[in-house]
């Protein structure tokens, strides 16, 4: 029997952990490779196999967000990538902003995420007139840092990325918070003291590289 995948969830979706908003980021690529390939339906199992995923997670995971799928057949892959990608909101581009061009700034300028499904990122910021005017190797330009105010509203960027030292990161947080931007990645080594309403994700390699010596030392401890 098939399901409707316009079925309206059950589940509060302000609860929904990002547990499982970052699982469906890893199944949509997996059912972007898949359409790649022209596979027209998978199972639950068969894409927990090929992926090295958990199937009961995925059908408890998706059912958050609707009903999908045909009993015995599987699911659309076409059907449900679309809506993957309407439920992660990048049906639509996103502009993007960089806070620092240094070379962090400028290796992040260069991801191919960028400019690519729902992001587009409009340019690099910095207070350095030596970098001011360069480009990135994918071209994107240095402006000017006090600029992001008049950037931010013309050309409607929606999250900005922080790759400023620690004793910058708060006041970049800050400016961007007071532009409008709702939605921060931040990569500087430090605790950020947030505004209401103002989405904030910090990715910092030192706590990522200490969690791995904490499994190190619990391997050492136990041998």
């Amino acid at each position: 029997m098939a399901t409707n995948p316009n079925t309206r969830p059950t589940n509060d979706r302000d609860v929904i952990s990002e547990l499982t908003t970052g699982r469906l980021s890893v199944y949509l690529r997996c059912l972007t490779y898949l359409e790649s390939v022209q596979q027209q339906t998978i199972s639950s199992h068969e894409l927990a196999q090929r992926f090295h995923l958990n199937s009961a997670q995925i059908r408890k995971d998706l059912a958050c967000f609707g009903e999908f799928g045909t009993r015995g057949v599987g699911y659309n892959v076409s059907e449900l990538r679309q809506h993957l990608t309407r439920t992660l909101g990048i049906d639509r581009v996103r502009n993007v902003v960089i806070v620092g061009a240094g070379n962090l700034g400028m290796a992040l300028a260069d991801y191919r995420g960028f400019n690519d499904s729902g992001f587009h990122l409009v340019a690099l910021l910095d207070v350095d007139a030596d970098k001011i005017g360069r480009e990135s190797r994918s071209g994107i330009p240095v402006l000017p840092y006090e600029e992001l105010g008049n950037l931010v509203r013309k050309r409607g960027v929606e999250i900005g990325i922080i790759a400023v030292s620690a004793d910058s990161a708060q006041q970049v947080y800050d400016n961007l918070a007071d532009t409008g931007v709702q939605a921060i990645l931040n990569f500087a080594p430090v605790q950020i003291r947030l505004k209401p309403d103002v989405k904030l994700k910090s990715v910092d390699l030192r706590i990522n590289l200490e969690s791995l010596s904490f499994y190190l030392k619990n391997v050492e401890d136990e041998s």
